[in-house]
């Protein structure tokens, strides 16, 4: 997931798209630019008050006027906090509220995707996209968009209050601005660059992290602990790198604005004290106001500049989420075709499939498996017996040819159609996090506790379940690690059978078991297979003798096909293989 660059300082088109999300909450956007507004016109009221105290009640004496004038200063204070709570308050409530509607969307989009989509994006990226930039998305709201807003409006505020107090001192004040123009203008331009090389090095540590704890056992295995720090090592310094040169920037910018600041104090303070002394026409109450209004006004530069740092770190993470969102990869659902029951009727007509480009992995193939019977797929590593399964469900489209059920074409199905009658027990069975119950149900609302229990009975591994320390509660830990690699083929048996699919696919669903559960698995395998069309992908030949059909494939086609019997009468490939195996085991 390549990393661009918009070149803008700020792309209002991705801004424009991340304020769409605000549409169900337009009356609380409202209220918080309220706010906002309202606080850059109370904070320069003070400056004005206090020079009016000082000529007024000070110069010239008078305490009970000033005891009212610093009654008025308090409460606009308190205002002001008032104001403040609710601005706070509001924004970070848009702002969490839109990056949920946001991380939803983004999860739902992933969810649609094409598998090729993950065999070409490292997970760890996608990990980023739905949980880190998103949230940075968030902080265009609570300490950006508005912010900016806000401060923009203050400051004009400021300068407007400074030129109506006097012109000559507001003027005098703004020496220093052309020189914070110039700085700030660098500053913006090259903090961009640095945060979308941020974003970039946090996504590649959340990468190698992820696939490396992940894959710890084979590090483990081989020895490679040190091997993995140092590559870890190498892409954390990078990553520290990426911060610094942000820091960098900060670190540089902050001095000039405080230095720029203190000149035009300086200045200010130069020309207003001889003025006074001089008995031109500046008051002391003047000079005290323009001194707040210095720091007022470089105070909502200097802020305009952090928080416009923030709302670009909230643009860049949000091109990298849109460009997830944009990402039409998906498997077209325009088939119009719902079946309530099939027959499970199966055939493939000269089908041509290549995970990219023209190389093919399947190259013209053509069989056909009747209702309820047995198929099996045997070959070589790289044959093509995975991809037959992939595109029968759709993961994967074909190229040419057609993949018929019941003489009904497969694209012609609605998916999720399609999907409910066909059920998958892969190799490596995954399990997550979860109860045994959740794991079989898989947050199914449908299925109830009781026909579980029923269906493991009828497959006959509930006494299996009902062994584990809290039975159906068991918590089988991260990809079931708790359990053995039969143990989580039965709780794999056991989710497909409740499902009841017309066409059963076993992807090697037998070839690494434990003696112990060895005999449960056959049972309950011999059970769920009954009266369904079933396609089995084996290494171990002497598990599918019984097959009504056998496919030996070679280079994506059929090389042999018949019974058992008939291709070991042949003497041909199949003959071989199987022999060989045999001749193994003695």
């Amino acid at each position: 997931m390549s990393q661009t660059k918009t070149g803008k300082a700020i792309d209002f088109k991705l801004l424009k798209r991340v304020m769409t999300f605000t549409k169900p909450y337009k009356k609380v956007l409202y209220l918080s630019m309220f706010f906002s507004i309202v606080l850059s016109f109370l904070s320069p009221i003070r400056p004005f008050l206090i020079n009016y105290a000082v000529d007024n009640y000070i110069m010239i004496e008078n305490a009970d006027q000033l005891h009212f004038i610093c009654i008025i200063l308090l409460g606009i204070l308190f205002l002001e906090a008032i104001f403040q709570f609710f601005y706070i308050y509001l924004a970070t409530w848009l702002g969490q509220h839109v990056i949920q509607d946001m991380r939803a969307k983004v999860y739902q989009h992933i969810l649609k995707l094409k598998m090729t989509y993950f065999d070409n994006t490292p997970i760890g990226s996608l990990v980023t996209r739905a949980v880190s930039d998103i949230e940075t998305i968030s902080d265009i709201f609570s300490q950006g968009l508005f912010v900016i807003i806000g401060e923009l409006l203050k400051l004009i505020v400021v300068i407007s209050m400074m030129f109506y107090t006097d012109w000559r001192l507001a003027l005098i004040s703004m020496i220093a601005i052309p020189i914070l123009l110039v700085a700030t203008a660098w500053f913006k331009k090259n903090i961009k660059a640095a945060f979308q090389n941020v974003r970039k090095e946090v996504s590649n540590i959340n990468t190698f992290v992820q696939e490396h704890i992940v894959g710890m056992n084979l590090v483990q295995i081989f020895n490679r602990e040190d091997a993995e720090l140092k590559k870890f090592q190498d892409i954390n310094k990078s990553h520290l790198s990426a911060h610094l040169k942000s820091v960098f920037y900060y670190s540089v910018f902050f001095p000039v604005v405080e230095i720029l600041s203190a000149l035009s104090i300086g200045m200010i303070i130069w020309y207003g004290g001889e003025a006074i002394v001089s008995g031109k026409d500046v008051t002391l109450g003047e000079l005290v106001a323009f001194i707040l209004y210095i720091h007022m006004m470089f105070r909502p530069i200097r802020q305009l500049a952090d928080r416009f740092n923030v709302l670009q770190m909230g643009i860049v993470g949000s091109e990298r989420v849109f460009k997830v969102l944009d990402t039409e990869d998906f498997i077209t659902d325009e088939g119009s075709v719902e079946k309530e029951n099939i027959d499970g009727e199966v055939e493939y007509k000269n089908v041509k499939f290549a995970y990219k480009n023209e190389d093919w992995v399947l190259n013209g193939l053509s069989f056909k498996i009747e209702k309820g019977k047995n198929l099996a797929l045997v070959g070589r590593t790289g044959a093509g017996k995975t991809s037959i399964i992939n595109i029968l469900n759709r993961f994967y489209e074909i190229q040419e040819g057609e993949i018929c059920i019941d003489g009904v074409k497969i694209r012609d199905f609605k998916l999720s159609n399609l999907r409910k009658h066909i059920a998958v027990v892969q190799q490596e069975v995954h399990l997550f996090s979860s109860s045994i119950m959740e794991n079989i149900i898989l947050f199914d609302e449908n299925i109830k506790e009781e026909s579980v229990i029923d269906a493991a009975k009828e497959i006959g591994i509930h006494n299996f379940i009902m062994s584990l320390p809290a039975g159906y509660n068991y918590v089988v830990g991260e990809r079931g690690v708790t359990l053995s690699t039969g143990q989580r083929q039965l709780i794999s048996f056991l989710r497909v059978y409740l499902r009841n699919p017309k066409i059963l696919i076993l992807d090697e669903a037998t070839s690494s078991i434990d003696s112990h559960t060895e005999q449960i698995l056959q049972n309950a395998l011999q059970k769920i297979s009954e009266g369904r069309t079933t396609i089995v992908i084996a290494h171990r030949l002497s598990t599918i003798v019984n097959s009504d059909k056998i496919l030996l494939l070679e280079n994506g086609k059929v090389l042999e096909e018949g019974s058992h019997s008939k291709l070991m009468n042949k003497k041909g490939e199949y003959a071989q293989m199987y022999n060989t195996q045999i001749s193994d085991k003695l």
